[in-house]
């Protein structure tokens, strides 16, 4: 585990992330991690004492457990990016028991993959590691590539096996999207029935959203994102850290009419700081009442020093954790260990606080 000073050090020039004191939003308007939160927040809902249970149990695991904060290694990229592409950098992962190996080793509070992945180890390691079946996918061997997140596991097959949760993606903005939020809405309503907590992978994908930039990760079309995601009752949110701001109005700035927006948003609800920019990807989560979690991102060349930044901006916008796979996996395995530990530390840190 890093101490301040090396996560300090690995902040460089962003160190200032840590001195951010006056966000747009004040903290008091959100709900924040705490060691309570499925007695504070789900037990209050409509998820039956199964879904708690489930909850509890991720909540429960790891080297976060009992902090209201959440790591989580997911390797569905061999389907979503291509076995290959994913692997090739690290074969070791083409076989699914070093994936589990790696998210215990490494302290995780959970695992999610694929329905073959996990359904190939779970009498061996279900009980021992929460997992959370990603039940669609975007499958890569359609020529020319399509776009589309389709259904390659059922919620039963994921009960069946012993897993604690499913994970969806929905592109929202897409043509299919209406499709996958009737298909996935009914998949979380029937998962929760079963007891299984859910989590969404809240994406977007259009070729209008890029502009002068390009605004699949800006604050405002994302937190929209977000926001759709809960209303179909995603216990967790995943999304990717925002880069920017200002989507609807650059996709209304040449007399298209889309979507609709208050000038507010970028004014007195968010600055270009990223910590307010995930703070209002947050407050669009039921103000913090469902968890935020970002996604790591690819695997490039200073991955530990951009994970912890990715950590630091979550966790002082008011977000629950990481869910971190390309950095760890794409790496030798200790490296990988490394990695996610390096992340998990900014949340065992008590002087990084939520700003």
């Amino acid at each position: 585990m890093l101490q301040t000073r090396k996560i300090v050090e690995l902040l460089g020039t962003e160190s200032t992330l840590l001195e951010f004191s006056s966000p747009k939003i004040s903290k008091s308007m959100v709900t924040t991690p705490n060691r309570e939160a499925v007695d504070n927040i789900f037990a209050h809902s409509d998820r039956n004492n199964r879904v708690l249970g489930n909850l509890s149990r991720l909540y429960s695991a790891g080297h976060l457990a009992g902090t209201g904060y959440l790591s989580i290694l997911p390797v569905d990229q061999g389907i979503e990016h291509s076995a290959g592409a994913s692997f090739a950098k690290n074969p070791m992962y083409f076989d699914p028991e070093n994936i589990v190996k790696l998210a215990i080793a490494a302290g995780c509070n959970g695992v999610a993959s694929t329905l073959g992945v996990l359904g190939i180890i779970s009498r061996k390691y279900a009980h021992k590691i929460p997992f959370i079946v990603k039940i669609n996918h975007n499958e890569m061997l359609t020529s020319p590539n399509t776009f589309d997140q389709i259904l390659f596991a059922s919620v039963d097959q994921a009960y069946e096996m012993g897993a604690a949760g499913i994970g969806a993606t929905i592109y929202f903005g897409s043509p299919e999207s209406n499709r996958q939020i009737v298909e996935i809405s009914k998949a979380f309503a029937y998962a929760h029935q079963k007891g299984l907590f859910t989590i969404l992978w809240c994406y977007l994908r259009n070729s209008d959203f890029k502009k002068d930039k390009d605004y699949h990760a800006s604050a405002d079309l994302t937190g929209q994102a977000n926001h759709l995601g809960v209303t179909i009752e995603a216990d967790i949110i995943k999304q990717k850290l925002p880069e920017n701001n200002g989507g609807y109005k650059a996709l209304n700035s040449d007399g298209k009419k889309f979507g609709k927006y208050d000038e507010r948003i970028y004014t007195d609800l968010c600055s270009d700081n990223p910590i307010d920019l995930t703070r209002y990807q947050l407050i669009n989560q039921y103000a913090g009442r469902i968890p935020l979690i970002n996604s790591g991102g690819a695997s490039g060349n200073n991955d530990i020093a951009d994970a912890v930044r990715t950590a630091v901006i979550n966790k002082r916008a008011g977000g629950s954790g990481l869910i971190l796979g390309r950095k760890a996996f794409q790496k030798p395995f200790d490296e990988g260990v490394s990695i996610i530990e390096a992340v998990q530390s900014v949340y065992l840190d008590p002087t990084i606080t939520v700003a």
